[in-house]
């Protein structure tokens, strides 16, 4: 579905990739984990034309997507959930959802998206009419991915989602990426919390200073020792 092929991004001569290549397989749940810095964060900006690479190839489905705009990329169907939510704090949870539906017309597909969503995220439906910015941060995480399935998107990109939450919202987060990923939508997952991403992902990478170091599926990297010490911090279960 995706593949990068080594690629190299710099930021004021300092390289951040450093002839990284991966693979996402359609229908899977892909994780990369990694230490502040490693390049998660820059890798999934570049597949969004947000960062330039100095060398390398990003291609989707075919789609060199190097040479598109950031604008036309949910219209390939890729999203992006962005670190720290990023929601319109001053629009209500409604009025942020139909944001993430902009570009589509048909309006009976929309509403059937919205009850989705409301399905995924009751707590949303109660408040359908709060302005965005008085949630609660587990609350506007939700409200971030639902935001991005209004675009129903091939490929969600998350960057994050289990930043900053108390330990149960971590679990509902991660229960419904689970959940999002059964109804046929292929996930990239960046998480500092390797333990939980690891458990649900297909496949992991893990990055280094730029560079992809080990990669293998979820349970091998979970019961490699060097992960265990680097990410988990004791015996993964």
């Amino acid at each position: 579905m995706l593949t990068i092929d080594n690629l190299v991004v710099s930021y004021g001569g300092i390289e951040a990739l450093k002839g990284i290549s991966l693979e996402v397989e359609e229908g899977k749940i892909i994780t990369l984990v990694g230490a502040n810095g490693a390049g998660k964060s820059t890798t999934l900006r570049t597949i969004m034309g947000l960062v330039n690479p100095v060398s390398g190839r990003i291609i989707y489905r075919g789609t060199d997507l190097l040479k598109e705009k950031t604008q036309n990329m949910v219209r390939h169907g890729i999203t992006l959930v962005p670190e720290g939510r990023r929601v319109f704090a001053d629009l209500t949870v409604m009025e942020n959802l139909r944001i993430g539906a902009f570009y589509r017309s048909d309006e009976r597909g929309i509403r059937a998206d919205l009850d989705w969503v409301f399905d995924l995220f009751p707590i949303l439906k109660e408040r359908h009419w709060q302005l965005a910015g008085t949630l609660s941060g587990g609350e506007q995480q939700m409200l971030a991915v639902g935001r991005a399935l209004m675009s129903r998107p091939k490929l969600m990109m998350m960057d994050e989602p289990s930043l900053g939450l108390a330990p149960m919202m971590v679990k509902e987060i991660f229960r419904i990426i689970k959940e999002i990923h059964h109804q046929g939508v292929t996930i990239l997952l960046i998480e500092q919390n390797a333990n939980a991403a690891l458990h649900i992902a297909d496949k992991g990478y893990v990055m280094e200073t730029g560079r992809i170091t080990l990669e293998g599926s979820g349970k091998e990297l979970l019961a490699n020792e060097e992960v265990k010490q680097a990410y988990l911090g004791r015996k993964a279960n």
